[in-house]
């Protein structure tokens, strides 16, 4: 049964992520995913953001707080894998800038190609990373879908508005059904978690991560709320290949997904309550040219 879990977990998944790029493909042009990164400041706060103020910070939690040694890896693999393959529907969640949300997206898998396999040796041992092991994957799942939807909408503009839809129900399926299901899978993995207390760090990392993201994520609220979501949901598809394919100690593993799962969680919770909040409170950024 467990077996036939797994596998709807990752039909779900790649049905999440292809159907989402191929979506972001058909509703933007490759100027307006451009558009928000010609900001050299916005630029430079999430590449500061995802790929020297969270790792540090998960990097300094884990050595104050007691976790056993397979934990605190998972942990740190995951502060260190950025790119997030559900961003752009994150960001169509919060109401944030999609274009800047794609640009992002690539702008950290790309990082993460390369910071990854250099940082994460020595901050854990016995780590043995290719690049194009964690590369294939990702071009592979987000951005070939993301190319072809872009070429769709430039050659076929008539036939966007009737798949787009289809497209949107395909991806919020794949959503709904690959979190249901992990629930399922990792529900003692999660009690376990919460009776050892490394949930509670898994809870401070997000915070911390969402907190910096959104506070550095000008010019505008929409570009604050794609940081804030962007950082707080690291990379599990990076961090995933890494921890199965370098450790034997389960518990890497499970804190890797359980962490995963409480990141998408919150923004699925949370991210409206937010933008509610923000709404009545009038909260409102001022553009400020990079």
């Amino acid at each position: 049964m467990n077996e036939i879990l797994v596998i709807i977990d990752k039909l779900a998944l790649f049905t999440f992520i292809v159907f989402t790029m191929l979506g972001a493909g058909l509703s933007l042009t490759i100027q307006q995913i451009w558009e928000p990164l010609r900001s050299p400041r916005l630029v430079i706060l999430s590449l500061l953001t995802n790929f020297v103020l969270v790792p540090v910070f998960v990097y300094l939690l884990v050595q104050i707080v007691p976790l056993s040694e397979g934990l605190k890896d998972g942990l740190l693999i995951m502060a260190v894998a950025s790119g997030p393959p559900a961003l752009p529907k994150l960001a169509q969640i919060v109401k944030g800038n999609i274009a800047f949300s794609v640009g992002l997206m690539i702008l950290l898998m790309l990082g993460t190609i390369f910071y990854m396999p250099m940082v994460l040796p020595l901050v854990v041992q016995g780590v043995q990373i290719n690049s194009w092991d964690i590369a294939k994957p990702l071009l592979m799942m987000m951005v070939i879908p993301l190319v072809i939807g872009l070429s769709i909408k430039n050659q076929f503009a008539a036939i966007v508005p009737t798949i787009q839809p289809i497209l949107s129900k395909l991806s919020n399926a794949g959503l709904l059904l690959g979190l249901a299901v992990r629930l399922i899978i990792h529900t003692t993995d999660i009690i376990g978690l919460l009776q050892t207390g490394a949930i509670f760090v898994c809870a401070v990392f997000i915070v911390f991560s969402f907190s910096v993201g959104y506070l550095l994520g000008g010019p505008s609220i929409d570009t604050q709320r794609v940081l804030g979501v962007g950082t707080a949901q690291r990379n599990f598809a990076a961090a995933l290949l890494v921890g199965t394919s370098n450790f034997d100690d389960p518990s890497v593993v499970s804190i890797i997904m359980v962490t995963s799962i409480l990141m998408m969680i919150v923004v699925l919770i949370a991210g409206p309550k937010f933008i509610e909040l923000n709404q009545g409170t009038g909260v409102e950024i001022e553009q400020v040219e990079g």
